[in-house]
């Protein structure tokens, strides 16, 4: 495998940074999109077992950091659900243009939803995957609670979250808000996979069976056994990323 740090413009101007691993020898069959979890980043474990995984089956995967997380330049107070949307479609662009366009786009987490949202606007995308995703954005709108009618009041507050302060503005909340049914993903139009845990004790299971259900053939789901959210286990990662290449195999 090779690994580089890329760097790429977003639709704001800001620089967004991935890294982009690569299969060690000969032209990648099919490059891959992956979308890390809310406030998470590209550097997570579970996006780097993936990415390390899929390119050895030949698959190449970009990652990065959304506006304002990890090493991406911007604010966070100043992101969205809507805005992660636009910078995964950028993420596209720049792989269209300097290698070739991505034909799958992975998301765990809040990061499935906004690949279940982006890839209808993505024509090269034919294969969709989600790991411990929610069904909708407004799922994580109860980590904004305490500081919920303060933000509204202000305008922004200083929230915690997964232990560390970040700037949230009015802007996100309402921004979820519009992200709070999962009918949008019935005009999907992809072959989709939903990897969830029964165990999950962030994201519940029955979120994956509303993805489910929303969603029109073809359409899979696979239980990840024992696993728990953020996929901490290597053995939980390296297995997704197995299965991943064998189902993707029948549509790319």
């Amino acid at each position: 495998m090779t690994r580089s740090k890329v760097e790429f413009a977003n639709a704001q101007g800001h620089n967004l940074a991935g890294l982009l691993e690569l299969p060690g020898q000969g032209k990648p069959r099919a490059m891959a999109l992956f979308a890390h979890c809310f406030t998470c980043g590209k550097d997570i474990a579970a996006a780097s077992r993936i990415g390390r995984a899929l390119a050895k089956h030949g698959i190449g995967v970009l990652r990065f950091d959304f506006t304002g997380l990890g090493s991406s330049d911007g604010d966070f107070g100043n992101t969205s659900f809507s805005s992660n949307i636009e910078d995964l479609l950028s993420a596209s662009e720049y792989l269209a243009e300097q290698y070739q366009a991505p034909r799958i786009i992975i998301g765990h987490s809040l990061g499935g939803a906004a690949v279940l949202a982006a890839a209808q606007r993505m024509p090269s995308i034919e294969a969709v995957a989600t790991i411990g995703a929610p069904a909708t954005a407004d799922h994580v709108q109860h980590l904004f609670d305490a500081k919920s009618s303060e933000i509204r009041e202000l305008g922004e507050a200083e929230v915690t979250l997964a232990g560390r302060t970040f700037n949230v503005k009015s802007q996100m909340l309402d921004d979820l808000v519009q992200w709070n049914t999962p009918d949008h993903i019935g005009n999907l139009r992809k072959a989709l996979i939903i990897f969830h845990s029964p165990v999950d004790q962030v994201v519940d299971i029955s979120e994956a069976a509303t993805i489910y259900q929303a969603a029109k053939h073809p359409k899979s789901f696979i239980s990840l056994d024992n696993a728990d959210h953020l996929l901490s286990r290597a053995a939980d990662a390296e297995y997704v990323a197995d299965m991943l290449v064998a189902w993707s195999s029948r549509y790319l």
